[in-house]
C-alpha cells in the first residue's frame, strides 16, 4: 500500500471515529431517567391532542385531515421511541410546523380558492337545511306545552323536556330530542340530569336571550318542528313553513307554493332566480379565478390596485435605498463632528412600531385638526388622506420616513465593509469621488444590499399595516364590484374581500392570495437569479 492510500484511510478511521464519539455523546446528552420522563410526557400530551384532533376530525368527516394526522402522529412516536434515528429526533419539530405553519395554510388556502365559501356558504348542506326550516318557524297555535328544564353542560345549553305523556328526553340544537333514563323527577316533571346542572330562574334570566334562540328538533326530519321556549318553564312546538323533500332535493314554502330547487350552485333557487339563504360551500372549480380576470366590476379595481401596488413597492424600496444611502455616505465621512449622535437620531423612526408610526401619521395628517393643516399650513384643510393620489403621496412619505433608517443601517455596515485599500488604489490613479463611488463601491455595495431589496420588494407588496392604519385603503371606489380603495394594495384588497362588509367572499379572496402568492415567487425568484451576477464582484 502507497503512503498516500495509507494517509487517506488513517484520515478515513479518524473521521469515523470522531462521527461515533459524536454520536455516543449526543445519546448520553439525550439520556437520563429525568429526560426520558420529560419526552414521555411531551409525547404524552402530543398523543393526547392528536387523539382529541383525530375525534374531531372524523366526527366532521374529515378523511384527509384525520389522515395527516394519524400519519404525523405515528411518525412522532416512531421517531422518538426508537433508538437511533438522531438527526430524525432535531429534524421532526422544525418539519411539523413546517408543514402545520406553511404548507398547510398554504395548501388550505388552494383548498378555498376553489369553492365558493363565504357568507351565506360556510356550512354543509344538512346544516343550511336545518338553518333555512328553522328560520321560517312558527307556532303551532293549539300545541301543547312540554315541561321544560334548561340544562347546563360546559356552556352548551340543553332542554330536558317532559311530553304530556309523561315521556322524558332531551336535545340541543346540534342533537334532536332523544328519550333518556335516569332523570330527577319533581311532580311528574324532569328536572335534572346527572352530568349536567339545571339552572334556576336567576339563571335563565341572565341568559335568556340565549336559551330564546335554542331550537331543538322534534326528530332528525326538520319537516317535524322543534321545540321553542318563550319563558325556560315551558316549550312549544314550531313547525316552519319551509318543507324540504330530501328526495326531490327542493325547499317549498308552503305560503306562497314557490319551489326552491337544488340546482348545483350552493342554494335552493326558484325559477326566477330567487335563492334561499343561507346555503352551503360547494367545489366551484376555477370559477373565483375566472371572475377575477372576466368580470369588469372585479377585473377592473384588481387591474388597478395590482397596478398601485407594484408602484407602492417599488417607490417604497427606491426611495428608502436612495435616503438611506445617502444619509450613510454623508454619516460614513470621517471629517464630520457628532456622526454618533446623528446616526442615533436617523435610526429613531425604526424604534417605533409601524402600526403606531403610521396611526400617529394619521392624526398628524387629519385634515380638520392635523398638525400638518394646522400649524405648517396655517389651517388649511389639504385633504391628505382622502384625496386619490395625495392619499397615495401620504403613504408614500410615511413609509419613507419609517424604512429609511433600516436602508440607512444596511448601507453603513455594508460601506464600512469595503477595505480601504480599493479607494486609496483608486485615488492614487486618478480616479474623482463619483466614478470611486460608481465604479467601485455602490458595485461592492450591491452585492450585500442586492438581496435585503429584494425581501424589501416583498415586504412592502405586502405591507398591510401602513396602508389600513393610515387610510383603511380609502378613498373607497363606489364603482368596483368589491369592496376596495383607490389606496388598496392587494393584500388589503384581499383582507376587505375577506372580512370586511357584510358579504364575505372567503373563496374569492384565496383565489386573490393565490395569486399574490406566485406573483411575489416569480419575481423573486426571477431577482435572486438576476444578483447572482453581482457575486462576481467578489
Amino acid at each position: 500500500m502507497s503512503s498516500t492510500q495509507t494517509e487517506d484511510a488513517r484520515e478515513t478511521r479518524v473521521v469515523q471515529k470522531r462521527r461515533r464519539r459524536a454520536v455516543r455523546i449526543a445519546e448520553q446528552a439525550s439520556g437520563g431517567i429525568t429526560s426520558l420522563i420529560v419526552k414521555i410526557a411531551l409525547i404524552a400530551v402530543i398523543d393526547a391532542l392528536s387523539l382529541y384532533a383525530l375525534f374531531v376530525s372524523m366526527a366532521q368527516q374529515q378523511w384527509v385531515v384525520f389522515a395527516v394526522i394519524l400519519v404525523i402522529a405515528a411518525s412522532i412516536n416512531i421517531i422518538y421511541f426508537t433508538r437511533g434515528w438522531l438527526p430524525a429526533k432535531y429534524l421532526a419539530p422544525g418539519l411539523v410546523f413546517l408543514l402545520i405553519f406553511q404548507v398547510f395554510v398554504i395548501g388550505y388556502t388552494a383548498y378555498i380558492a376553489f369553492t365558493n365559501y363565504g357568507t351565506g356558504h360556510n356550512s354543509t348542506k344538512q346544516d343550511a337545511v336545518i338553518g333555512l326550516v328553522q328560520s321560517a318557524q312558527d307556532r303551532v297555535p293549539d300545541s301543547p306545552a312540554y315541561d321544560l328544564t334548561v340544562l347546563d353542560q360546559l356552556g352548551t345549553y340543553s332542554f330536558l323536556v317532559t311530553a304530556p305523556d309523561g315521556t322524558v328526553s332531551m336535545g340541543n340544537d346540534a342533537t334532536p330530542l332523544h328519550a333518556v333514563d335516569g332523570a330527577e323527577m319533581s311532580g311528574g316533571k324532569a328536572v335534572g340530569l346527572s352530568g349536567y346542572t339545571a339552572l334556576d330562574f336567576a339563571s335563565i334570566l341572565q341568559h335568556q336571550d340565549e336559551i330564546a334562540k335554542i331550537a331543538v328538533q322534534i326528530s332528525d326530519d326538520p319537516n317535524d318542528g322543534a321545540l321553542r321556549t318563550p319563558d325556560g318553564s315551558s316549550a312549544y312546538l314550531y313547525v316552519s313553513t319551509l318543507v324540504y323533500d330530501e328526495a326531490a332535493g327542493t325547499m317549498t314554502d308552503s305560503t306562497t307554493n314557490t319551489v326552491y330547487t337544488d340546482t348545483g350552485v350552493g342554494a335552493f333557487t326558484a325559477e326566477n332566480g330567487e335563492q334561499l339563504m343561507p346555503g352551503w360551500s360547494i367545489a366551484v372549480g376555477t370559477e373565483n379565478f375566472t371572475k377575477a380576470f372576466t368580470e369588469q366590476s372585479i377585473r377592473g379595481p384588481l387591474i388597478s390596485v395590482t397596478i398601485w401596488t407594484f408602484a407602492f413597492a417599488l417607490l417604497s424600496v427606491l426611495t428608502t435605498f436612495l435616503l438611506g444611502l445617502f444619509l450613510a455616505i454623508v454619516f460614513n465621512d470621517m471629517r464630520m463632528k457628532g456622526r454618533k449622535f446623528y446616526r442615533v437620531l436617523m435610526i429613531l423612526p425604526y424604534a417605533f412600531p409601524g402600526f403606531l408610526g403610521a396611526l400617529v401619521w394619521a392624526g398628524l395628517l387629519n385634515r380638520d385638526f392635523g398638525f400638518v393643516n394646522d400649524v405648517i399650513f396655517g389651517g388649511a384643510e389639504i385633504p391628505w388622506l382622502t384625496n386619490e393620489w395625495l392619499a397615495k403621496i401620504s403613504i408614500l412619505w410615511v413609509n419613507l420616513w419609517l424604512g429609511f433608517p433600516y436602508m440607512f443601517l444596511v448601507c453603513t455596515g455594508a460601506l464600512q465593509a469595503i477595505p480601504e485599500e480599493l479607494t486609496e488604489a483608486a485615488t492614487v490613479d486618478g480616479a474623482k469621488p463619483f466614478a470611486i463611488f460608481r465604479l467601485i463601491k455602490f458595485p461592492l455595495l450591491l452585492v450585500t444590499v442586492a438581496p435585503l431589496l429584494i425581501s424589501s420588494f416583498a415586504f412592502n407588496f405586502n405591507n398591510f399595516n401602513l396602508i389600513y392604519m393610515l387610510t383603511e385603503g380609502g378613498p373607497r371606489d363606489a364603482a368596483a364590484g368589491i369592496n376596495v380603495g383607490a389606496t388598496d394594495i392587494l393584500i388589503s384588497m384581499v383582507y376587505k374581500v375577506a372580512f370586511v362588509g357584510a358579504s364575505r367572499d372567503y373563496g374569492l379572496a384565496s383565489a386573490f392570495s393565490i395569486i399574490i402568492f406566485v406573483v411575489v415567487a416569480v419575481i423573486s425568484i426571477i431577482s435572486f437569479k438576476q444578483t447572482k451576477a453581482l457575486e462576481d464582484l467578489n
